[in-house]
């Protein structure tokens, strides 16, 4: 999934999280951002 930049990447698991969104999409995210070496949070 290199579509996204990092910076989206990390918004778009942030706008999920908030708004509750699909728990298997939240988890693509989330592993997108683990293989990237990215925290979502600071």
């Amino acid at each position: 999934m290199k579509i996204m930049s990092n910076e989206m990447l990390v918004a778009a698991y942030r706008d999920a999280e908030k708004k509750g969104q699909d728990r298997e999409w939240i988890k693509v995210l989330k592993n997108e951002l683990l293989k990237r070496g990215l925290t979502p949070y600071k």
